[in-house]
């Protein structure tokens, strides 16, 4: 990966950090690349169970690079970037058949913003920030924020949010929904490390099986949702963690997951 992105993978925890601190891990081409790359290798890597995504420096991601991008429009160029990039980050994040924590450790903007609602959890320090940002550049959303922001917050607070972006501070972002916790900021990288080792060592197909099913559920009807938790709870019960956790009881003792 290049050294804009950060890829570790470590008892089956996977960390991706966004490395560049100097722009406020402004999203360009390189960065974005090595990002879609990364979370698609966690995807797919079956030691990985979790992943922790996560930023150096004073912010989480500000968006889009836009010296570059004010350079791609005068060469010619178009927005390729969403199906290039964010379409394919966001679906990483979203999909991926394990948990997925953000851990914002300042302003997240725009694309930024957009991949933290795409995670399973997000955990956030006190000096953190959230905003939409599209409109203050006159575009449209990306990252999957016009599914994802509606979801979290509900269709009026998300409209507001997006017509008329303003930063939304760490305390706020609780209130509304926008983040799960809210840590002092010396004591993030602490918190959300382990969170997502505590999910890193959990029952992977349970997990992967409720990701899938709240996803479907937030587009199908009642009776169509049962039907695939039948499907899902049919597979998670054939998981050799099931079989661990059940036998666990039995015994009185705590479980160990192996994620298969």
């Amino acid at each position: 990966m290049a050294d804009s992105v950060l890829y570790e993978v470590a008892d089956g925890l996977a960390t991706v950090t966004l490395n560049r601190p100097g722009a406020m891990n402004a999203l360009d081409t390189e960065t974005k690349n090595a990002l879609r790359d990364s979370l698609q290798a966690a995807g797919s890597d079956e030691a990985v169970r979790a992943v922790l995504l996560t930023a150096n420096g004073r912010a989480f991601c500000v968006g889009q690079d836009l010296k570059e991008h004010v350079r791609i429009l005068a060469e010619g160029g178009g927005l390729t970037t969403v199906s290039e990039h964010y379409n394919p980050i966001t679906t990483a994040i979203a999909t991926m058949p394990k948990p997925v924590v953000a851990a914002v450790n300042g302003v997240a903007a725009g694309a930024g913003a957009g991949f933290c609602f795409a995670a399973d959890y997000r955990i956030a320090a006190d000096t953190a920030a959230f905003t939409t940002a599209f409109t203050g550049v006159a575009l449209s959303t990306d990252s999957g924020m016009a599914w994802t922001l509606q979801r979290l917050v509900g269709y009026g607070t998300a409209a507001d949010l997006l017509l008329f972006p303003r930063s939304v501070a760490a305390a706020e972002a609780l209130s509304l929904g926008l983040v799960h916790r809210v840590v002092p900021a010396a004591e993030l990288a602490e918190e959300a490390l382990a969170v997502a080792r505590r999910l890193a060592a959990g029952p992977t197909v349970a997990y992967a099986a409720i990701k899938e099913a709240m996803a479907y559920g937030a587009a199908h009807s009642f009776a169509e949702t049962l039907d695939l938790e039948a499907v899902l709870q049919t597979r998670a019960g054939a998981s050799a963690d099931h079989q661990e956790a059940v036998s666990a009881f039995v015994r009185k003792e705590k479980p160990r997951f192996t994620g298969r």
